[in-house]
C-alpha cells in the first residue's frame, strides 16, 4: 500500500513539474517575447523601451496587493496544536508537519490564507527561501516575511502567479545583494523600483483562459498530494508494528 502511495506522489510531482514548465513557456512567449495571440506588432515607446500598444510600464508592487504576514512569538502558540497552523517558509516547502506550530490568535484578518492563495517568501537564504508558492495546505495564518499576493479578479491572479515565478531569479539576485549573516531580503521598495510591461485587460483574459486549467490542475494535484502524505504518515506506525505490508 505504501509503495502505491509513493508512486502516486511521484506521479503528481512529475505532472506538476510538466505543467509548470508549460505555463512558464507560455508566459515568456506572450509577455516577454510579445508573441501573444492577436499581436499586431504595433508597439509604443515607454521607459522600458518598446512595448505592445496598450500595455503599461508598471512597478511590480502595483500589479497586485502584497500583504505581509503577522509576527508570531512563542506565547502566541497553543500547547495542544489547537487553532490554525502558522505558516512559515518551512510549511511552504514541506506542508503541515509535526514541527508546525498552531495559534488561535488572529493578529490580522488579511494574514489568513487558504488553498489557491499565492504566497511570496521575500526574506531568508536567497537560494533556498526566496520563492513563489501556491498554497495547498487548507486554512492557515501567514507568518511574517511572506507576502500574500491579492488580485482583484481571477484572471489577474493567474497572470500574477507566473509573473512572480518568472521574476524569481531577479528577486534572488536582489536578496543576494542585501545578504547579511546568510539572510537576504526583497523589500516593497525594491518591488516599486522594478518595472515590467503590464499587459492590457484583453491579453490577461486570454492568458487566463489558456493557463487557468493548468493552474487549477496543478493545485488539485497538490491538494491530493497533501492528503496522500497525511495518509502515508498515518500508516507508517502500523507498518513499523507489522500490522500492514509496504
Amino acid at each position: 500500500m505504501l509503495s502505491a502511495l509513493d508512486d502516486k506522489l511521484e506521479l503528481n510531482r512529475q505532472t506538476n513539474a510538466t505543467l509548470e514548465a508549460i505555463a512558464q513557456t507560455i508566459f515568456k512567449e506572450w509577455f516577454v517575447d510579445f508573441k501573444f495571440p492577436g499581436a499586431t506588432g504595433e508597439m509604443q515607446e515607454s521607459e522600458l523601451g518598446m512595448i505592445p500598444k496598450g500595455w503599461t510600464a508598471l512597478p511590480i508592487y502595483e500589479t497586485a496587493e502584497f500583504i505581509n504576514g503577522a509576527a508570531y512569538k512563542e506565547t502566541d502558540f497553543t500547547p495542544d496544536n489547537s487553532g490554525l497552523p502558522v505558516i512559515k517558509i518551512a510549511e511552504l516547502k514541506y506542508g503541515i508537519t509535526s514541527q508546525t506550530r498552531f495559534s488561535k490568535t488572529i493578529k490580522n484578518e488579511n494574514s489568513r490564507i487558504d488553498n489557491g492563495d499565492i504566497l511570496f517568501s521575500w526574506s531568508g537564504s536567497p537560494d533556498t527561501s526566496i520563492d513563489v508558492f501556491v498554497w495547498a495546505g487548507d486554512a492557515g495564518i501567514l507568518n511574517q516575511h511572506i507576502f500574500r499576493v491579492v488580485n482583484g479578479d481571477t484572471d489577474k491572479k493567474y497572470y500574477e502567479c507566473y509573473l512572480l515565478k518568472y521574476l524569481k531569479p531577479i528577486f534572488i539576485e536582489i536578496a543576494r545583494d542585501k545578504q547579511t549573516t546568510g539572510l537576504g531580503h526583497v523589500t516593497a521598495q525594491d518591488m516599486r523600483r522594478i518595472k515590467i510591461a503590464y499587459p492590457d485587460k484583453k491579453s490577461i483574459g486570454m492568458f487566463a483562459e489558456k493557463i487557468g486549467p493548468i493552474f487549477e490542475k496543478s493545485l488539485n494535484n497538490s491538494l491530493q498530494t497533501a492528503t496522500l502524505v497525511r495518509l502515508r504518515d498515518s500508516l507508517l506506525p502500523k507498518l513499523m508494528n507489522g500490522e500492514i505490508e509496504a
